[in-house]
């Protein structure tokens, strides 16, 4: 671009030398303008090429975070992906738990009802204490508050408690009918097995019937025997075998 310059310059001096004089002042400005012109046009290009690598700085920053963008993008999508396979598993679970909530309410008062029946027709001991106990426990199984786990952890350990009245032995006085007689008597429960009952003054003894769900008096043969169980469960004389008159289990 300068040599363009220089030769052109020469060109119009040797122009001028050849020319006449009265033509020298508009050769001086034609080549005054063709440098002003020639300086300019140098100058645009000058701007041309900073804006051009600046443009072209800007497009390769710009290229970097589009495949910056692109990238994260790709990894976002993927986390989105995975969250709604979580989302989507978490409402299979819940529609699972609540399929499952409402066949455990009906096991639940299923195995509540067999319960009641249980001690409704076990022998008659803690009867108070164990029908309070009945009654709350179906009061907490209809509340639709209570989570089915709290429900299930309640009927259970109602379950225990019946079940551990079967290991043990008791001795309680007791206000007891008797042929409709009324007799202050002295209980002795054998776990689950059989009750007997005796008088103060151990002139009587008796039995719960299971058959007749009703307390009758047994022989006087049995005295010797039921003394000897009590004093047993009293622990007032050791353990011994003795023979009982336990009558007809039910199943």
């Amino acid at each position: 671009m300068v040599k363009t310059s220089v030769a052109a310059l020469l060109l119009l001096a040797l122009t001028a030398a050849l020319v006449p004089a009265a033509l020298g002042n508009d050769l001086e400005e034609t080549v005054d303008g063709t440098l002003a012109v020639e300086q300019q046009t140098q100058e645009q290009r000058e701007a041309w090429a900073e804006e051009k690598a600046e443009l072209l700085a800007r497009y390769r920053n710009a290229k970097v975070n589009v495949e910056y963008l692109d990238e994260r993008l790709t990894v976002e999508g993927e986390k989105a992906a995975a969250l709604r396979d979580r989302i989507d598993e978490f409402e299979r679970r819940l529609d699972e738990s609540s399929r499952l909530q409402g066949s455990l309410q009906d096991t639940l008062d299923v195995v509540m009802e067999r319960l009641e029946g249980w001690v409704e027709s076990d022998l008659p001991f803690l009867v108070e204490e164990r029908q309070t106990r009945l009654a709350d426990l179906r009061k907490e199984l209809a509340r639709p508050d209570v989570h089915g786990a709290e429900k299930l952890r309640r009927l259970l350990e109602a379950l225990q408690v019946e079940v551990t009245y079967g290991g043990t032995v008791e001795v309680h006085q007791e206000k007891i009918q008797v042929g409709g007689e009324e007799i202050h008597a002295d209980i002795l429960r054998l776990g689950r097995v059989s009750a007997f009952w005796k008088t103060p003054d151990n002139e009587r003894f008796g039995e719960y019937d299971r058959a007749s769900a009703a307390w009758v008096e047994l022989p006087s043969k049995y005295k010797r025997t039921l003394v000897t169980t009590y004093e047993m469960a009293s622990r007032i004389r050791p353990v011994e075998l003795v023979a009982l008159p336990l009558g007809r289990i039910q199943p």
